[in-house]
């Protein structure tokens, strides 16, 4: 399959009427063919006009033809083999493994879905027959599901080309709810979203789905963005990068006649707590496993780990000592676009000349658009005298704070934001430590490690990828894993509806099988 630098609107490739967009090779700097047209508002609005048509048709679908869409394009995917990655690996300077290991998630999150659609739990099924006997009064019929929320607007990632962007896990969640989506491929990588938009476009067809039910725009300006987010038409966001760009897509929506949901993932430094029977009994090796995970990626999961916690020590001495060694030796990486490799080389130069912050070490100079790993220190009281000192880096950056006592560490984490993940490392001798911590960190993040790292996030049922604000837009979400879908559904009660007309999954005698609670018993009844 070739590039084509066409938007894709229903079933139409059509050319950008507004600027141009072109794709830059991350590791050299030079531009790659072939150029991306931007959509202007006219096309933008015949985006959101047929997601609107489609709406109503495609949730209509029957639950087996829904979950033969997702695995389609899961094979269409597949089908797109080498170019994919190599386009992939040249717009993003991410290696092949990496890459290979995302095509390989990305298909699997369409599946799962599809798994998720035909089980139908994600419907949350009740039934509360009619009691006309009751006394003092009678119940009337009441009758629950979830349904779809409508068209819903997606935002690539720039960090994950494939797992958060065209066909990623917002996308992939919002089509097994019944929702309509457009995305707004990430500038970043244009060829890779054309690609896999392309697979996407082809499924539609294959399986017979309502045209509008999906499109892929490219757009450089923030305009385009912004006027998806407010049309009337859509009814939900998934969005993931940086803060910035998340709180302005939440003002619009909460500006709009009709506010809707911004599901967005911005910001988090994951912070990792060393405690001092972990310190004393593995300290140096804990440091060696933490450099290679601040660098996986050049830094560029949203759970890579940007903080550590420990109390002063012997076991923090011999931490620090066998990071910096390693580090030291940590090459630097390519990073995903200049300009995120011009913001982290900011941000580390900032660290680097605060008053309150001594430098541990440093990895080794790298070329074009590469960027050093870097971990820096301070102590518990200027942490939190400086508010500064917990923004992220986006990169292979790292802060210790060094807590005098556990007291000292405790108020350290109660001044934290909202973190996608917090990790504790700990020893037999920590536990007492550990449990008086625990409900802390449950307010703090939407997942906690023991004795490991954030990054690795499983797509799996029990997944949370979200956390309180600012990690997310809201905390009560998650962006991977089967709950997923419940951001993109709404749940809607039929009263004394005849059994005739309702719909076929609440109607009496459970003809489709589905698991519900009949008056809060589950069964298949």
């Amino acid at each position: 399959m070739s590039i084509i630098g066409d938007l894709l609107i229903g079933d139409r490739q059509l050319r950008g009427e507004q600027g141009e967009i072109r794709a830059i090779e991350a590791a050299t700097g030079k531009p790659l063919e072939p150029v991306f047209g931007g959509a202007s508002r006219a096309q933008m609005e015949e985006a959101c006009r047929l997601a609107a048509l489609a709406f109503n048709p495609y949730r209509h679908q029957s639950p087996e033809a829904r979950a033969l869409f997702l695995e389609t394009i899961a094979e269409n995917i597949l089908e797109l083999g080498e170019a994919l990655i190599e386009r992939c690996m040249a717009e993003t300077g991410l290696p092949r493994g990496r890459l290979e290991g995302e095509r390989g998630r990305t298909v699997g999150q369409l599946r799962l879905f599809a798994t998720v659609v035909r089980d139908g739990n994600y419907l949350d099924l009740r039934v509360d027959p009619a009691l006309p006997e009751r006394k003092p009064l009678p119940r009337v019929d009441l009758r629950l599901r979830n349904i779809p929320l409508g068209p819903v607007v997606v935002f690539g990632a720039s960090n994950f080309p494939l797992a958060f962007s065209v066909a990623g896990g917002d996308t992939a969640s919002a089509l097994a709810a019944g929702c309509p989506v457009i995305v707004k491929a990430h500038s970043a990588h244009p060829g890779t979203s054309a690609l896999v938009g392309q697979a996407v476009q082809q499924a539609v067809a294959a399986c017979g789905m309502p045209e509008g039910v999906f499109s892929l725009l490219f757009a450089q300006d923030r305009e385009i963005a912004q006027a998806l987010v407010a049309d009337r038409r859509m009814k939900a966001v998934g969005f993931t990068g940086s803060r910035g760009g998340g709180i302005a897509l939440m003002r619009t929506a909460a500006a709009r006649p009709e506010p809707i949901p911004v599901y967005a993932e911005m910001s988090s430094i994951n912070p990792v707590l060393l405690l001092p029977g972990a310190l004393a009994e593995r300290g140096a090796a804990i440091g060696r496993a933490f450099v290679g995970a601040l660098t996986l990626g050049a830094g560029q999961f949203c759970t890579n780990p940007g903080l550590i916690l420990a109390e002063e020590g012997p076991g923090l001495d011999g931490f620090l000592q066998a990071a910096a060694e390693s580090l030291a030796a940590a090459a630097a990486a390519t990073m995903l676009t200049p300009g995120i490799h011009q913001a982290y080389c900011t941000g580390v130069a900032k660290l680097a000349r605060h008053a309150e912050v001594t430098t541990i070490g440093l990895g080794l100079e790298g070329a074009t658009n590469q960027g050093q790993a870097g971990l820096f220190s301070t102590t518990a009281n200027a942490f939190l005298a400086h508010p500064e000192l917990q923004e992220e880096v986006f990169g292979a950056a790292g802060l210790v704070v060094r807590a005098g006592s556990a007291e000292e560490l405790q108020a350290v984490v109660e001044a934290l934001e909202g973190q996608l993940t917090a990790a504790v490392h700990f020893a037999a001798s920590d536990t007492a430590q550990l449990a008086a911590l625990l409900p802390l960190l449950e307010s703090k993040a939407g997942r906690i490690l023991a004795n490991g790292f954030g990054t690795g996030v499983e797509v799996s049922h029990a997944m949370v990828h979200g956390g309180p604000y600012p990690a997310t837009s809201d905390g009560r979400s998650t962006s991977v894993g089967t709950l997923a879908i419940r951001r993109f559904l709404r749940p809607i009660c039929y009263q004394d509806i005849p059994n005739t007309v309702l719909p076929e999954e609440l109607r009496d005698g459970n003809p489709l099988g589905f698991w519900r609670q009949t008056d809060g018993v589950p069964g298949r009844e």
